[in-house]
């Protein structure tokens, strides 16, 4: 991952109840998405459901800095909302028609499985496990796992090893995340808190050595937090980012697939990042979905 500027260099005024406010640019939106109109889909799909009703519901993240963040105007911005917006203008739906909701790593699968959600946009990974539950389109961007220490790197931190190697340090990360998962392979010491943010207090304070989850989603939390914090730079998984949906809904999967490959092609998804996560971090090339 490369990080298009030295991480530790926006202030932030207060962390409040929702988590970082956004700095900068980095809280910046893409240009909207141009809304298709007069579009026909098959009747009973869940396509044309959403479009007759001409709104959607996305759960994503609200404590995620680049990707879904609330700020203090209530809405929220990033990566993962920007990708919300391309799917709902594909069925016709303008951005102002979206219903966010926030949703956590826990909650995910459920808010797809009740259908409190549409769909889940939210630093969600693709697995074979998750796969039992919902259904995914995409990738739409690839992450690695990596670790947030505090500024210089006081403990001499090197890699998840590190804590296999010290059974005394504590990392800190989310409760039913891939991240959890992956570093339980390495220590039982965690804090497992409800959000990322969650996680900053802990580290700040010395409790935790490091906050662990994707690596793109630390370095939104290296770049808000005034220096504080630094990503090690050293991912040890690869996490592909996919868009969750009910179970077998095979054409609304097709569709997804669809309109991501066409923002692909026509430089939406280039836009989307640049104004959002890329503020930080380079514009990757996209990666090819996965139609399983």
């Amino acid at each position: 991952m490369k990080i298009k500027r030295t991480l530790m260099i926006s202030a932030m005024a207060a962390i409040g109840v929702l988590g970082l406010t956004a700095c900068t640019d980095s809280g910046a939106t893409a240009p909207a998405p141009e809304v298709s109109s007069g579009v026909e889909f098959e009747a009973g799909t869940t396509m044309a459901r959403l479009a007759e009703a001409g709104t959607i519901k996305i759960g994503t993240k609200f404590d995620q800095p680049l990707f879904g963040q609330v700020g203090p105007d209530g809405v929220p911005v990033g990566f993962d909302v920007e990708m919300g917006k391309l799917i709902a203008a594909g069925l016709g739906i303008s951005a102002d028609n979206i219903e966010f909701v926030e949703t956590l790593s826990a909650n995910r699968e459920p808010y797809i499985e009740a259908g409190t959600v549409d769909l889940v946009i939210a630093t969600y990974t693709i697995n074979d496990t998750r796969k039992e539950v919902v259904s995914f389109a995409g990738p739409y961007y690839t992450a690695g796992q990596d670790l947030l220490v505090a500024a210089g790197n006081p403990d001499g931190i090197t890699g998840p090893e590190y804590f296999r190697e010290n059974p005394d340090k504590v990392v800190c990360t989310v409760s039913g995340s891939t991240s959890e998962k992956n570093i339980a392979e390495y220590t039982t010491n965690i804090i497992a808190a409800a959000g990322y943010g969650d996680c900053l207090e802990p580290l700040r304070t010395g409790a935790a050595a490091a906050l662990t989850t994707d690596n793109v989603i630390l370095a939104g939390y290296a770049d808000s937090t005034d220096g504080e914090f630094e990503v090690l730079g050293a991912p040890f998984t690869s996490e592909p980012y996919g868009i969750g949906l009910k179970l077998d809904d095979t054409a609304f999967r097709t569709f997804i697939n669809d309109t991501l490959e066409a923002a692909y092609a026509d430089g939406a998804w280039a836009s989307a990042w640049e104004s959002t996560a890329g503020v930080v971090l380079d514009t990757p090339d996209p990666p090819a979905v996965d139609r399983y």
